[in-house]
């Protein structure tokens, strides 16, 4: 089966964003994803993310285009009333980690991948660095 990985918003900013050291991680993975070989999930709310913090470094046009690229090798999870809720009512310190969660787990996923691991101690699916999850597939 393929793996289903939820990308939290801190690993497609390090993509997008060409962030060392994490760069060459993510592009593992989205090279993954653009292969066929496994499946990226973002949620709806990393793209305007991304692209603020993007837009302070790079122009507007450029980072549309990374955004676009993106769209492409992946699948956007909406912010329904119900995940907004589930995020509201979670025992999560963080809402923004929450909503992310929540996102991954209505979207079926097996992973959750961030560099924020303890971030998420509260879930219920695996939560693995970019770098951990590279290592795991060689495991298997």
């Amino acid at each position: 089966m393929k793996d289903r990985l939820f990308i939290d918003t801190i690993v497609m900013l390090d993509l997008l964003g060409e962030r060392d050291p994490y760069y060459n991680s993510a592009a593992k993975i989205a090279t993954m994803a653009d292969k066929g070989k496994i499946t990226m999930v973002v949620s709806a709310l990393s793209f305007p993310t991304v692209f603020y913090l993007l837009t302070r470094f790079e122009k507007k046009e450029v980072v549309k285009e990374k955004l676009r690229k993106f769209k492409v090798i992946s699948e956007t999870s909406n912010l329904s009333d119900r995940i907004i809720e589930k995020g509201l009512t979670s025992n999560f310190s963080d809402f923004e980690d929450a909503l992310q969660y929540h996102c991954a787990l209505q979207n079926d996923c097996n992973l959750l991948i961030t560099r924020n691991v303890k971030d998420f101690k509260k879930s219920k699916i695996p939560v693995l660095t970019p770098d951990e999850y590279l290592k795991s597939l060689i495991k298997r």
